[in-house]
């Protein structure tokens, strides 16, 4: 068999941007993913006025297949659709709810804002869209001795995410040959997800390397360092920044907060107060407070806030993550087991009293004006994620100064970004520049490595090792060159020890 072959068109030297063709006969072939490309990747894509267009050609390309929704994944489908691609967009249930809201806002971002545009565009992304049911197998090829069908599989990364199984199988009685591309993989214990199961064999395994390097601080710890960062807020009368990506982490966030007020309550629950859970059944949207309202008037008698964990306000600062979040709501039964139960008792976990939604321009700009006025502790999630843009931006220019508040990072920040300036440079006193001013770092910066989404090297190669057949050949991708090295040595290690053979790729791809 000639096939298959692969190309990448992104993340195959950098982190984002991922784009992975997989050809599986004469003129027929697929994309993986087709997102954008961030921070430094970015710039090392090219010089050109948009490094985001599609510089390849489409012949052939039967079907893009989405792993999961994150803008480095899907981020170029707009200007996919946009160089004359007319295929199906294949992914899994929760993503195909997921995939128009990000895609909106791409092309809002990128295209146009004008709102017939929009639904147009919006319109013709739905009709593309085949969703597809985990471990089921989809036909893309039949035909000339060949058929090639494709599987998604849970990666555990965040709602909707998924690992894609691609089987060629050749003339009768052949074994097929497989092919899976891993999208992102998450860590094991993700609030909400159900877990990921490695596949039962690979003959090639395209996989992320994000965290390939490096372990994750314990998971178990995670909540006791997030209590900590907030407490010493509440110390200080200050903020707590978090930023976030608006779509899986901001939701991990919102689970664990309401999980630690609800065990705060518990605790101090004095005997004649109601019920903890009483009135939950109110589902009022909180975004109609004002923005004055999510922080509680001073004592009269005291400088010091009269706020405890039950009653500190969780701001989510960004339109985007709030329809993210309601759309997880709504795809509840996708949620794991304890997720469920929690449900089932009567707590919201995506939708707590504490939680206030802000989608104006207009709350935004008070509520900043607010916090960083005032001594009024508060925890506030905006995007983006990497402080590259977003609302996030305008609090960081506010309060970095301020030594009362502190800068939390769970999530992955590019090189290139301001969020790897900040979470590089504010522990030495450093300074971030932010449309050309020079911002000082003053406020405390820390970073909790046990919210990655991303699996850390034991569980990278841990994914390997669980197949019955371990892939012959296995190419990095999507990580930075020490990254692969590192994951590259720690798979070999596995290799060696079961005497089995493998070559792995990870440059010049």
């Amino acid at each position: 068999m000639d096939y298959p072959r692969i190309t990448h068109h992104g993340a195959q030297d950098g982190v984002t941007g991922s784009c992975h063709q997989l050809e599986v006969a004469a003129n027929s072939c697929v994309l993986i993913d087709c997102g954008i490309f961030q921070g430094a990747d970015a710039s090392a894509h090219g010089a050109k006025a948009d490094h985001q267009i599609i510089d390849f050609p489409l012949d052939g390309i039967r079907a893009l297949i989405v792993t999961h929704v994150h803008a480095d994944h899907v981020g170029r489908i707009p200007y996919l659709l946009a160089a004359g691609f007319k295929g199906p967009i294949l992914c899994s249930e929760p993503s195909a709810k997921l995939l128009p809201i990000v895609l909106e806002d791409a092309f809002k971002l990128t295209f146009s804002r004008d709102q017939k545009q929009v639904e147009r565009y919006i319109k013709r992304v739905q009709q593309r869209i085949i969703a597809l049911p985990y471990n089921h197998w989809f036909t893309l090829h039949d035909a000339d001795g060949l058929t090639a069908k494709v599987r998604l599989q849970r990666a555990a990364h965040m709602l909707g995410s998924a690992y894609v199984e691609v089987d060629l199988q050749g003339d009768a009685g052949e074994r097929s040959k497989r092919i899976v591309f891993s999208g992102d993989l998450g860590a094991p214990g993700a609030p909400i997800l159900k877990p990921c199961i490695p596949p039962r064999r690979a003959d090639i395994l395209v996989l992320e390397s994000t965290y390939g390097d490096r372990l994750h601080e314990d998971r178990s710890t995670r909540r006791e360092r997030l209590e900590q960062v907030i407490e010493h807020a509440l110390a200080n009368n200050g903020t707590v920044l978090i930023p976030a990506f608006s779509v899986g982490r901001t939701q991990e966030l919102l689970y664990e907060l309401e999980d630690i007020i609800h065990s705060k309550k518990l605790n101090a629950q004095p005997e004649d107060a109601p019920p903890v859970g009483a009135g939950s059944a109110r589902e009022k949207s909180q975004s109609q407070q004002s923005p004055e309202a999510a922080a509680p008037a001073q004592k009269n008698n005291e400088n010091k806030p009269d706020i405890t964990w039950p009653s500190l306000p969780i701001i989510l600062d960004s339109p985007l993550a709030s329809r993210f979040t309601q759309a997880y709501r709504e795809l509840k039964d996708h949620w794991n087991d304890e997720a469920q139960a929690r449900v089932q008792s009567g707590r919201r976990p995506l939708a707590f009293d504490q939680l206030i939604t802000i989608d104006s321009h207009a709350d935004h700009q008070k509520i900043l004006s607010h916090l960083a006025s005032s001594a009024r502790p508060a925890i506030v999630i905006a995007g983006n994620g990497m402080c590259s843009s977003g609302r996030i931006v305008n609090y960081l220019k506010a309060m970095l100064g301020d030594p009362r508040h502190d800068v939390l990072f769970v999530g992955y920040q590019a090189r290139g970004t301001p969020g790897h300036a900040i979470q590089r440079f504010g522990p030495r006193n450093g300074y971030v520049e932010f449309d050309g001013q020079r911002y000082d770092i003053r406020a405390g910066v820390h970073s909790i490595g046990g919210y990655s989404a991303h699996a850390d090297q034991a569980g990278l190669v841990g994914f390997v090792t669980a197949m019955e057949e371990w892939p012959g050949e296995i190419r990095l991708v999507h990580g930075e060159e020490g990254a692969k090295a590192g994951l590259a040595n720690a798979i070999e290690n596995q290799y060696a020890k079961q005497q089995e053979n493998v070559e792995i790729k990870f440059r010049n791809l």
